[in-house]
């Protein structure tokens, strides 16, 4: 069995293990698209191996070689589908397709041409190459955030890209392709062919993989982080993001803020109107929240009826002014399945980080403002202005 041969066995069976792989991402969470496409992509890859195998067995492979040719592009284009899905895009379905026809349609032509002419190798490796750019127009058109898998995955499809377009002249550089189809295999072009092909191949799976798995990860955090009531952050998520954000405030020399809210007479909602519509309040002041922050703001609901939100770059003053804004919106705010004459209110507690404080001490802060708020009349704001100082009364409260 020559070199490429046993390359070959092993691209086969690579792309095997690979398809499984993502088929078990895909059969693990039914609406992992991407995966499906992608597993499709590598079984496309194991039937593409499977021809080039077969073809020393053929006496009249012109058949045989187009077809392997039309059978690894349509993997190529496979991965492509699964690229969009997974970075937010419709799949350029309708272009890819009509491409994988003509150049079908080209590489059975050209057969025609001396074998070692560069036209045909260029024929056949170029349209792979096109395949590899537009997958990397993909990623790089993307909306979404990219870190440093993505980044690097581009780098990999742009690195694939160039080797399929090289590959003509790395097949001129070592005497060809063979002299009939029928040779290839045994020809020195076919194991570095074969070996580049493994690499690469390797290479965008494993990262597809990883990205997969990431974002697999990010979301089983984010929703063991989710209040599934209120659509903010719970109790233990609100912590982990609220210290970055203070964090990230105090590497930036900017205040930060927290907010404290809480319903006022909640209890009597529920046992006066039911829990449904004790729920309804608490959806109607998580959207007020969820409107009045939007931006870099962290928002959570840390208890039954106990919201909180932090403010980086927001000092003391402002802090007030939105927890007004916030109290007197929510006061006017109809709810759903109360009386039309029953409003609903909260209190609130500010607090500014001071330096030398942590979260735990920013929140008990709060939380004491908060308390004189319930103290005296709810409805109402009132300020910590400093871990030793008194709290006062902001304007315009009941």
């Amino acid at each position: 069995m020559s070199g490429a041969n046993f390359i070959l066995l092993i691209n086969l069976s690579v792309a095997g293990l690979l398809a499984a792989s993502f088929m078990a991402v895909a059969f693990q969470d039914a609406s992992r698209v991407p995966a499906r496409w992608l597993a499709f992509g590598y079984l496309l890859g194991m039937a593409y191996f499977a021809i080039e195998f077969s073809i020393p067995a053929f006496d009249n492979a012109r058949p045989v070689v187009v077809a392997a040719f039309a059978v690894f592009l349509g993997a190529t284009i496979a991965f492509n589908g699964g690229l969009a899905r997974k970075y937010g895009m419709a799949p350029p379905w309708a272009p890819m397709l009509f491409f994988l026809l003509a150049t079908t349609i080209a590489v059975h032509f050209v057969q025609d041409l001396p074998r070692q002419s560069l036209a045909r190798m260029m024929a056949y490796q170029l349209p792979y190459a096109a395949m590899q750019v537009v997958g990397l127009a993909i990623v790089c058109s993307s909306r979404q955030r990219r870190g440093r898998l993505d980044r690097i995955l581009m780098a990999v499809l742009a690195a694939s890209g160039a080797q399929f377009a090289s590959k003509p002249f790395i097949a001129h550089a070592l005497g060809g392709w063979g002299g009939n189809p029928q040779a290839y295999l045994q020809s020195s072009y076919a194991l570095v062919s074969q070996s580049l092909g493994t690499v690469f191949g390797l290479a965008l799976a494993l990262l597809m993989l990883a990205i997969l798995v990431r974002d697999v990860l990010a979301e089983v955090m984010s929703k063991s982080e989710m209040d599934t009531l209120s659509g903010l952050l719970n109790r233990g998520g609100f912590a982990r993001h609220a210290e970055l954000a203070m964090l990230g405030a105090t590497r930036q020399c900017v205040p930060v803020t927290l907010v404290i809210a809480d319903l006022d007479h909640f209890k009597s909602v529920n046992d006066s109107f039911g829990h449904a519509s004790g729920d309804r309040v608490i959806e109607t002041f998580a959207g007020l929240l969820r409107e009045a922050a939007a931006g870099h703001q962290v928002t959570g609901r840390i208890g039954g009826e106990e919201f909180a939100i932090i403010l980086p770059g927001t000092n003391l003053a402002a802090a007030r002014l939105f927890a007004e804004g916030t109290r007197s919106a929510f006061g006017t705010l109809p709810i759903d399945g109360l009386p039309l004459d029953n409003r609903c209110t909260a209190s609130f507690g500010v607090a500014e980080l001071h330096a030398g404080e942590n979260f735990s001490d920013l929140m008990r802060r709060a939380d004491e403002a908060l308390y004189q708020a319930k103290n005296r009349g709810r409805d109402c704001v009132r300020v910590s202005t400093g871990p030793a100082a008194r709290e006062i009364t902001a304007a315009n409260t009941r």
